[in-house]
C-alpha cells in the first residue's frame, strides 16, 4: 500500500535527495513538504505546504501521513548563537514528532549526527543526542535514528567544519576499519536512500543506524530499484 511521506528540512543537502527520491518511489504516492517559504516547483505527487515552525496549529493541519523524515539542521555558526541552533536542531524536529505521534503517525525517521550523545561536553553532539531521546521518549511504532559521518554532496553553503572533515576523513579512508567504518564519509543520497529503505523495510521498533550501516542499506535500496 502507497504511503504519504511528509519531510521536514527538505531544501537540505540530504532533504532534497530525499523528496526527489520519495517521488519517484511507487511506495509513496504523495510527498509533503514542510516549508518556512516557497522553494519547490510542482511535481506530480508533491504537496508543498507553508507553516510556521512555531505555530502548534499550522503544523497539525499539515503534520498528517505515514511517516515523518525529518532532514532538518544548521550549524552554531549559520545559526549566529546556540540558542538559535538549538530552535533548530532540538525544538523543531521535537515539536514537529509530538504533534505527529499525537495524530497517529507511524514512522519518524531522524537523520542525527555521528557521535550524537546527550552528555556529550560538545554542544553540537550534546543537543543532536537529546534530540534523539526526546522523540525516542514518544515511543512511535517505528523511530529510526540515521548517524551519519561527514556528508559528501554539493551544498548551497560552505560549511568549515563539513570540509575539514572531509579533508581528514578522506586522507584516512581506507585506514578506517573494523569499529571506525563508520567515521568514513558518506554521500548524501546514500543516507536518503537508507532512510526510504528504512521507511519500506524496517517499519516497527527504534532503530539507530551509523554511516557503514546507512551505506549497506542505501545499497540494498538501490538494488531493488535496479531490480523492479
Amino acid at each position: 500500500m502507497s504511503q504519504t511521506a511528509v519531510v521536514i528540512g527538505a531544501t537540505g543537502l540530504t532533504g532534497s535527495n530525499l523528496v526527489t527520491l520519495l517521488l519517484h518511489d511507487d511506495r509513496f504516492s504523495k510527498v509533503k513538504v514542510l516549508l518556512r517559504t516557497p522553494s519547490f516547483k510542482q511535481r506530480p505527487g508533491l504537496e508543498p505546504v507553508i507553516v510556521d515552525f512555531n505555530d502548534e496549529e499550522s503544523l497539525a493541519q499539515a503534520l498528517t501521513g505515514d511517516a515523518l523524515f525529518c532532514c532538518i539542521g544548521t550549524t552554531i555558526r549559520q545559526a549566529g548563537s546556540q540558542e538559535k541552533f538549538r530552535e533548530v536542531d532540538y525544538k523543531i524536529p521535537v515539536r514537529c514528532a509530538t504533534i505527529a505521534r499525537r495524530q497517529g503517525m507511524k514512522q519518524f525517521l531522524l537523520m542525527s549526527s555521528i557521535g550524537a550523545n546527550a552528555v556529550s561536553k560538545n554542544f553540537y553532539l550534546r543537543t543532536k543526542g537529546e534530540t534523539e531521546n526526546a522523540i525516542m521518549a514518544l515511543a512511535f511504532p517505528g523511530y529510526h535514528i540515521f548517524r551519519p559521518s561527514v556528508l559528501v554532496g554539493t551544498r548551497k553553503d560552505f560549511r568549515l567544519g563539513e570540509w575539514l572533515g572531509y579533508i581528514l576523513t578522506s586522507l584516512f579512508f581506507f585506514f578506517l576499519l573494523g569499529k571506525w567504518k563508520k567515521y568514513r564519509t558518506i554521500k548524501a543520497i546514500n543516507v536518503a536512500h537508507g532512510m526510504i529503505y528504512a521507511a519500506a523495510n524496517t517499519p516497527s521498533g527504534a532503530h539507530i543506524y551509523e554511516s557503514d550501516k546507512i551505506k549497506e542499506m542505501a545499497e540494498w535500496e538501490q538494488e531493488r530499484a535496479i531490480n523492479q
